[in-house]
């Protein structure tokens, strides 16, 4: 059986996603360069919630127990497009989660929350639109309802990353964290807030992100879902997939994050220590574990709000369990939320132009990039910067 370690090779190779014959070529969001982000109606006139309490404090529930326990499970996984039917792989893989799951929970200390990396389940699948959405699950669905069991009888939360469909959605590929609660049932599905931009040089990555559908998810869900906090009895917790981006987690930060759980395929040590440090909060950064040299796979990590490490795992290509105790009742004591310079900064801040504008996927569905390259050719169309020279971040 090949291991998912064969599609981040032909991935991370940056070898040319082609486009296939037959289907249609995205067309871009008509936004002008320069030009504010395009909103629908409903999004310019509803009056938004308060989302950042304005004395520095936060909503939070009673804390049931004056330290918990997190466990980070650096797995393997197989590629779905080595079985013969997803559905198998899909067992296949589930049965992993479920047997560290089990170890977890019988080793060490009894864990609060378990956490395992962007793609436990489904693994990473490079490819078109129509092969990708192949190797989707649905949350809630059965593989939720299977690991349901596993948090009830272990008395813990379950995190795990996923790709993801919704019939709501249609045709969209999602990339949601799923947080299952110690009784069992799916508490929330943390959608990516946005996707990083010009990794590659002949392709963007093509799933759906809060960004790219902003004011349809908006409209759907609530302002507040865009950058949501869990308050648990362990704790307030956010869960994001996203990498160097330290806007997204000061925003999560104001809204009242104690512990920052993220899921990784790739990451740097440094970037998850520097945003604990910057936002006083704990992080956890579950990564995948492969065998090719030269990537940052493995070593995932438990760093405490100093930027200091809890926990590193030792090893990038093997399963791992990883472990800290985080004091949350004496960290959240007069705690408030990060001191950031913001009214300094808003001169700039309101004069700055993001290069990709919001609701870049609020498209026909039938219209959605079938190809990496396809959705290359949409970023570039609706671009507002020029001169612009893609780097190869992957390494």
């Amino acid at each position: 059986m090949k291991n998912i370690v064969l599609a981040f090779s032909a991935a991370l190779a940056l070898t040319a996603c082609s486009t296939q014959s037959g289907t249609k070529q995205a067309q871009p969001v008509p936004v002008e360069k320069n030009q504010p982000s395009p909103q629908s109606d409903a999004a310019r006139h509803t009056k938004m919630p308060v989302l950042v309490q304005a004395d520095g404090t936060y909503s939070t529930v009673p804390i049931e127990k004056d330290t918990v326990v997190v466990k980070v499970l650096q797995t393997t996984v197989d590629s779905l497009g080595d079985f013969p039917t997803v559905k198998d792989g899909l067992n296949h893989n589930l049965k992993h989660m479920e047997e560290m799951a089990d170890k977890a929970c019988n080793t060490g200390k009894k864990p609060d929350f378990l956490l395992y990396h962007e793609f436990p389940l489904t693994g990473y699948s490079s490819g078109s639109r129509a092969e990708k959405l192949n190797f989707t699950v649905e949350v809630p669905g059965p593989e939720t309802e299977r690991l349901g069991k596993i948090a009830k009888a272990c008395d813990t939360y379950i995190v795990f990353g996923t790709y993801a469909t919704d019939a709501d959605w249609p045709n969209h590929i999602l990339s949601v964290n799923a947080v299952i609660g110690r009784d069992g049932a799916l508490k929330k599905a943390f959608w990516k807030s946005r996707n990083i931009k010009r990794i590659y040089e002949d392709r963007e990555i093509m799933t759906t992100t809060i960004e790219a559908v902003r004011d349809k998810y908006r409209e759907k869900y609530g302002a507040e879902e865009e950058f949501p906090i869990l308050q648990t009895e362990f704790g307030n917790i956010a869960v994001s997939t996203v990498q160097n981006d330290p806007f997204i987690f000061a925003a999560f930060a104001m809204r009242g994050a104690e512990i920052m759980i993220r899921t990784a395929t790739l990451f740097n040590d440094f970037d998850v220590q520097a945003t604990a440090a910057q936002n006083n909060f704990y992080s956890t950064m579950t990564n995948i574990a492969f065998d090719i040299p030269g990537y940052n796979a493995g070593e995932s990590i438990i760093v405490g709000p100093n930027g200091h490490l809890l926990a590193k795992s030792e090893s990038k290509t093997e399963d791992d369990i990883i472990e800290a105790e985080i004091p949350i009742k004496e960290f959240r004591k007069g705690r408030r939320i990060p001191n950031f310079a913001y009214e300094m900064t808003t001169p700039v801040m309101d004069q700055y132009v993001q290069e990709f504008p919001i609701n870049h996927l609020d498209i026909a569905s039938e219209d959605l990039p079938q190809t990496g390259a396809e959705m290359k050719e949409l970023m570039e169309g609706v671009s507002r910067f020029s001169g612009n020279k893609t780097q190869d971040l992957s390494r």
